[in-house]
């Protein structure tokens, strides 16, 4: 892999050739942070979980603001990293390549890395993909499927979910090559002959499979290579875009923990002061007057040093990414890489498993269990079983929005399907339990 093809400016509208725009203030990698910003799938985010149930006192981040905190980390992960590569291949700056250029593809990345997730945070995807695994309703649609479409059922995956939307044609997002594959962190379908589990890039999947096609278009366009069949290397910035990610949600869900009071102040200090290293200063901190403020310090600097600490990794290991011979995460390969794991055992114990979560999932299981109950029961008595397409399944289908159109391109099984988990993972929390109740008769309009 060479980077000056591998950070091309062209954009991914896969059925046209797409023409550079002729702006001179914004580059193309800032006009794909400025189209997903004004996007509907991007503002949905912001009533979709991240980890806790959103109270009604307390700050806690929601999608949203957790995707603008990991969009903030990765462009400067991205422009550290730029520096760095424009010193070290002076071809790339006079093509025009800046390091703002390689923060902006960064931090776009990063602000639709969760794009692609069900309401309830990853409980939903759960029961998505336990839904055709072990509902009758769900195991239904299996011999209307080919094998490799079944997985993509029973595998319910927010990347390629993501995927699948930032390619969409009505979405109107068509990002740039280059953003696309390093949003893409796991670059392979569902069902692969033999999956590497020594690879990172391998431990999920990040295209559905009618979108293979599309990914070995965007693999050719880049000079992405294969690490095996139907799979590929990473994208180097992939692994920027997975840094970001891992240290937001490492050191933002220990502060949302604190602020709900599932872990003590006292406890939180000392993880972060390992992290901060000589610059922790115990008489400073001790002389601010609320936790909230000794928190947003402590965070503050606990991201700027794992911040220096992955760029340093990622200058040590980038020509063994071009190579396709790295594939781990660089937060596991960091100095600090000790302490963040004593971090995440301590969120799982009192914050992942504690008991407003624990509800969360819960009803996240059942409402989304029944909401694909409800519409795909309506959809398969449409096209597969007429003779019990009663009344009940009309008014049911007549739920579905102006964009679910019934072509005949529409009715095939796996386009269906495909839709009507468009339809539900795009809902917000809200949404999704709003119209639940509805469905099932349990609440009325207007109550």
């Amino acid at each position: 892999m060479k980077w000056e093809q591998l950070l091309s400016a062209g954009r991914a509208d896969f059925k046209k050739k797409s023409k550079a725009s002729q702006e001179q203030y914004r580059s193309e990698f800032e006009r794909d942070y400025d189209r997903i910003i004004f996007s509907a799938p991007f503002r949905n985010l912001q009533d979709k979980t991240q980890v806790f149930p959103l109270p009604e006192l307390d700050f806690v981040h929601t999608r949203l603001t957790h995707s603008l905190e990991v969009s903030s980390v990765g462009r400067s992960l991205g422009k550290s990293a730029g520096e760095y590569l424009l010193e070290k291949y002076p071809e790339l700056n006079q093509r025009g390549v800046g390091s703002s250029d390689i923060g902006a593809i960064v931090a776009a990345a990063a602000l639709t890395h969760d794009i692609g997730n069900p309401p309830f945070g990853h409980a939903g995807e759960d029961a998505i993909s336990d839904f055709f695994k072990f509902h009758p309703s769900g195991q239904v649609w299996k011999t209307h499927l080919r094998k490799d479409e079944w997985e993509d059922m029973i595998n319910f995956e927010g990347n390629a979910q993501g995927f699948r939307m930032l390619v969409d044609k009505d979405n109107g997002l068509q990002v740039c090559y280059a953003t696309l594959a390093a949003f893409t962190k796991y670059p392979r379908p569902a069902l692969i002959d033999q999956r590497d589990p020594d690879r990172r890039s391998q431990k999920k999947f990040g295209f559905f499979s009618n979108h293979l096609g599309v990914y070995q278009q965007l693999a050719d366009m880049l000079g992405l290579s294969l690490s095996g069949q139907n799979s590929w290397h990473r994208h180097p910035l992939a692994f920027l875009v997975e840094a970001a990610d891992d240290i937001c949600y490492s050191i933002i869900d220990l502060e949302d923990g604190c602020t709900l009071g599932l872990v003590q102040l006292e406890e939180a200090i000392p993880l972060l002061a390992e992290i901060i290293g000589d610059k922790f200063q115990e008489e400073k901190l001790n002389s601010l007057k609320s936790s909230a403020q000794k928190l947003a310090i402590l965070r503050a600097m606990a991201i700027g040093k794992l911040v220096e600490e992955t760029v340093a990794t990622f200058r040590l290991y980038e020509e063994a990414m071009l190579k396709g011979e790295f594939d781990q995460a660089l937060t596991d390969c960091i100095p600090s890489a000790d302490a963040l794991e004593k971090i995440t055992k301590l969120s799982v114990k009192k914050i992942y498993r504690s008991q407003p979560v624990l509800e969360k999932e819960a009803a996240g299981f059942q409402v989304l269990e029944g909401l694909l109950e409800v519409f795909s029961t309506a959809l398969y008595n449409q096209y597969y079983d007429t003779q019990n397409f009663s009344g009940k399944d009309k008014s049911i289908l007549r739920l579905l929005p102006e964009t679910f159109k019934m072509n005949k391109e529409m009715q095939m099984p796996y386009i269906l399907l495909r839709n009507l988990i468009d339809f539900i993972s795009g809902m917000t929390d809200k949404y999704a339990l709003s119209l639940y109740r509805k469905v099932k008769g349990i609440a009325l309009p207007g109550t």
